[in-house]
């Protein structure tokens, strides 16, 4: 069984390492996601992050329908990295994340995550705790609002 989880786990490693490759170069000839012109960090909105989410609209009541499409996503796409209690896995746990960022920076980051790796102080220093960036995982604009519901779940809204 240990060695079933380590090559599992060694597995998830090399497909992100080689994702992230074809993943930017797709992004480059995408011009769906606005990103400013250069790489100027001192550009970059820590509250917002990068991307074209600048003013996500959230209901004070959880939207259970949203938050169980985003559990049907987040285990496909999120579960193998990410638990959801605050306890690390390859990447962080989710647990109070709702509470700690705002709706647009986690959709950004879900959406657009090597920018934000690139330019976000808190970002490279939790990648220098998980030692793997996070990969594209592709993820929709409406499945990132579904994770983000899923997420305030987690976190107790009601």
């Amino acid at each position: 069984m240990k060695k079933l989880m380590v090559f599992c786990l060694m597995a998830m490693f090399i497909y992100a390492c080689s994702s992230n490759s074809n993943e930017s170069k797709k992004a480059e000839s995408t011009s769906e996601v606005s990103v400013p012109a250069g790489n100027d960090a001192s550009a970059y909105d820590e509250h917002r992050g990068e991307g074209k989410f600048t003013n996500v609209e959230i209901g004070e009541k959880l939207d259970p329908a949203m938050a169980a499409e985003g559990k049907l996503v987040a285990d496909v796409k999120c579960a193998s990295c990410h638990k959801m209690s605050d306890e690390r896995l390859v990447g962080p746990g989710w647990k109070g994340v709702t509470e700690r960022r705002k709706p647009e920076w986690i959709m950004n980051f879900v959406t657009n995550p090597d920018p934000m790796l690139d330019k976000d102080p808190a970002l490279q220093a939790q990648l220098e705790l998980c030692l793997v960036r996070m990969p594209n995982q592709n993820i929709t604009d409406e499945e990132a609002r579904q994770i983000y519901e899923y997420m305030r779940e987690n976190d107790g809204v009601k």
